[in-house]
C-alpha cells in the first residue's frame, strides 16, 4: 500500500499546482472522465461536472501570475481498501480559502480523483 499512497500523493501535488497555476489540463489529469464536483451556494448543493469546473478555472486569473502564496497541504490520508482512497486537503487562491474532500478511486492500475466536495471561506 505505501507505492498506493506515493502514487496518490503525487495526483494530490499535480492537483494543487494545478489550481495554483490555474492548469485545467494539469488538473484534469487527476480526475476521472466521469467526477463531479459539489459544494454549497447559498444554502444549496451544486454539483458541477469536472468538465464545467475545468472551464471556470481556464477562465480565471492564476494564483501564480498575482504572486500570491501557496498554503497547501494534505490533512488527513484514509485509504480504505487496495482501490479506493480519502484525502482531505487545504489550498487557497485569496481571498478563498478551501478545504477540499477528494475521494480516490484506483481502475486500470491509476488513481484519479471519483469524485470532489469542497467547501470555501472567503476572507476580506
Amino acid at each position: 500500500m505505501s507505492t498506493d499512497k506515493a502514487a496518490i500523493e503525487a495526483a494530490v501535488q499535480t492537483y494543487f499546482d494545478g489550481l495554483y497555476e490555474a492548469d485545467a489540463d494539469k488538473l484534469g489529469s487527476v480526475f476521472h472522465p466521469t467526477s463531479e464536483l459539489t459544494f454549497v451556494q447559498e444554502g444549496k448543493i451544486v454539483v458541477w461536472s469536472k468538465d464545467q469546473w475545468l472551464d471556470n478555472v481556464r477562465k480565471r486569473e492564476s494564483a501564480k501570475s498575482k504572486g500570491s502564496a501557496r498554503d497547501d497541504g494534505i490533512l488527513q490520508f484514509d485509504q480504505s481498501g487496495p482501490d479506493t482512497a480519502f484525502v482531505k486537503v487545504k489550498c487557497q487562491l485569496p481571498p478563498a480559502y478551501f478545504t477540499d474532500y477528494l475521494v480516490f478511486a484506483k481502475a486500470d492500475g491509476t488513481w484519479k480523483v471519483a469524485q470532489k466536495i469542497f467547501a470555501t471561506v472567503v476572507k476580506k
